[in-house]
């Protein structure tokens, strides 16, 4: 009996309850795929649709049609990426979280950079949680946390990290949910990137107050989370193009320029790795701008990667595998070229 009732407790701790959290994420304004933000960008979509079809620029005869239909939707890569979604709760608590853990104690916290700092040259005087620190207190932590990303998703574009990466971009098609289409190896390194970064941030920053500063906050959000995600940022993974245009995109990651990072075309590899931001693209010479002119995309990484990537299973597993085979490769012995033919003279 106390074995069944061990049992039971695992099953709800590992698997009931992150599937259930995960399921009621999408009634809270910290995640991209709450309701208010997938109804919002869905609401851009159709006075897109609108607009396009008011003026013959789209052969979509309905909304529907517009944002891919059942092609779309029920493709066979939309449902595992349904699936992986609530999958992904269980590898965060069973797997992510714990390998952070260990990490963790290691990681310099933001009160170790004050004490640092105050030992250095001394205390300073505290300037108050004043509204406009809040702001630039936020704007900062927003700054960083998105260059740490840009970083990090440039760094899983690179050969021994691609195919822990290549589990995203195995997607033949788009939906909102192939954003949590992510190997858990990569979201271990984005977390602890992020913890790295943000904390020697904030130390700096709230040493240079004299004390610690909030984040402002609206909705218990922090405002630019929720601007960002209210901007048609589920978008990104969508059929639905939509270009800021030239200018903005030097700034502002659109949905189009998401969907050009994910298209196999020469042109489009190895650009635009930004989140939130495009400014990143535009210093580090990775971003190509897109026009209200739909560009022809397809999806995907290669057609043998679309029958290997199928099952939760192989999301999971198939990165380990491809790395260990290029391990081996890597230290098979090059054959030595081979010898030159001497010609005799004549």
């Amino acid at each position: 009996m106390d074995v069944l009732a061990l049992f039971y407790d695992y099953l709800f701790l590992w698997v009931i309850t992150p599937v259930t959290d995960q399921f009621l994420g999408i009634f809270d304004l910290n995640g991209r795929f709450g309701l208010v933000f997938l109804l919002s960008s869905y609401g851009v979509a159709y006075g897109l649709f609108r607009f396009r079809k008011s003026r013959g620029l789209t052969d979509a005869r309905t909304f529907g049609q517009f944002i891919g239909g059942t092609r779309v939707h029920l493709h066979r890569s939309a449902l595992l990426d349904y699936r992986y979604y609530f999958v992904r709760a269980i590898l965060k608590v069973s797997l992510v979280l714990p390998i952070v853990g260990l990490v963790d104690p290691y990681i310099l916290r933001s009160g170790d950079y004050v004490r640092f700092m105050t030992n250095l040259w001394g205390a300073r005087v505290q300037v108050g949680d004043h509204l406009s620190l809040s702001l630039l207190f936020g704007l900062g932590v927003f700054l960083v946390k998105d260059f740490a990303n840009y970083s990090v998703h440039r760094a899983f574009h690179s050969r021994w990290l691609w195919e822990f990466h290549k589990v995203h971009h195995s997607a033949p098609v788009l939906v909102p949910a192939t954003a949590s289409r992510v190997h858990f190896v990569e979201k271990i390194v984005e977390k602890l990137t992020n913890t790295v970064c943000i904390a020697a941030f904030a130390g700096v920053f709230w040493y240079a107050c004299g004390g610690e500063i909030s984040r402002y906050t609206l909705f218990g959000v922090t405002w630019l989370v929720l601007i960002f995600n209210g901007l048609a940022a589920n978008l990104r993974h969508t059929h639905v193009w939509l270009s800021f245009g030239p200018v903005f995109e030097h700034v502002l990651n659109s949905p189009a320029q998401h969907q050009i990072h994910h298209s196999d075309a020469a042109r489009h590899i190895n650009k635009n790795f930004g989140v939130n931001l495009s400014l990143w693209d535009w210093m580090f010479g990775t971003l190509y701008v897109t026009t209200s002119k739909p560009e022809a995309i397809r999806f995907g990484t290669d057609e043998a990667d679309h029958e290997r990537y199928l099952t939760v299973y192989s999301l999971i597993v198939t990165p380990f595998v491809d790395i260990a085979r290029k391990i081996r490769l890597a230290k098979r012995p090059q054959a030595a070229p081979p010898a030159p033919v001497e010609v005799p003279e004549s």
